[in-house]
């Protein structure tokens, strides 16, 4: 069971962009806490504010209405308490995989043995000891998703916001990403809040779905994936809840 105080509380969002004839509404009255350690995945067509919604939580834009408060304090901007995956990797082409999983600890307190040592152990946890030494040009798309999983890690971030980091891989490589996070969540303990549009992909992932609806993007549902781990996708349950979700999405 969840402890009853939400590390993360989202109130009333709302977020409005200019156009060249009116004002859009992306997001409206956007409203769910989030506990300790869940993992949830924020579920919804194209055009119905999810990326907003997660730069907003990482502190890059500011809402036009509400708030968002962790552990009760309002998010105003980012924070290493807050690390953000992209879809696109990010990685610097001219660092290799230690030294860009690196990049984040300079400026820290750690010595230099101390930071090598951080280092060795993500490079292990993310499955890439024997290719330290390469550049992003030399490794596979899977490969830089480690790399730029891995670089936001070693961080200890309380929060892991992940806008789509999957959605450019195939099935085979996103399959071994999913059991690669799941496994990293479980051992870290990270709070994951994963942005998707693929219905499989939440419910083989998240504790819990938030599903969106778009014109303005705001919440339909809260949806439990009361389903155990590992999960198989070719069980009835998974189907079932798969089939609820693509009904979801399908009837606004």
């Amino acid at each position: 069971p969840h402890p009853a105080s939400p590390i993360l509380e989202i109130r009333n969002l709302g977020k409005v962009f200019p156009g060249d004839k009116h004002i859009l509404s992306v997001l409206e009255d956007v409203r769910f806490d989030v506990q300790p350690g869940e993992m949830i995945c924020i579920l919804g067509p194209s055009g119905c504010g999810k990326t907003t919604l997660l730069r907003i939580l990482a502190g890059y834009l500011k809402p036009d209405s509400g708030d968002v408060l962790l552990r009760g304090t309002p998010v105003s901007c980012p924070g290493p308490d807050r690390c953000v995956v992209f879809q696109e990797d990010a990685l610097f082409p001219w660092l290799t995989v230690e030294e860009n999983i690196a990049f984040g600890l300079k400026g820290k307190r750690e010595t230099k043995r101390d930071r090598q040592k951080l280092v060795d152990q993500f490079l292990y946890l993310v499955g890439l000891s024997a290719f330290r030494k390469y550049l992003p040009r030399n490794i596979s798309g899977g490969m830089k998703q480690r790399v730029a999983l891995a670089r936001v890690l070693i961080l200890q971030p309380e929060i892991l916001l992940m806008d789509e980091p999957f959605a450019a891989l195939d099935a085979q490589t996103r399959e071994e990403m999913h059991n690669l996070l799941l496994r990293l969540w479980e051992e870290l303990a990270h709070t994951i809040i994963f942005v998707t549009h693929d219905v499989r992909e939440a419910v083989t992932l998240a504790d819990r779905v938030i599903v969106m609806g778009k014109s303005p993007g705001r919440v339909r549902q809260n949806v439990e994936i009361d389903l155990g781990r590992p999960r198989r996708q070719d069980t009835a349950r998974f189907q079932q809840k798969t089939k609820a979700l693509h009904d979801l999405l399908r009837h606004p």
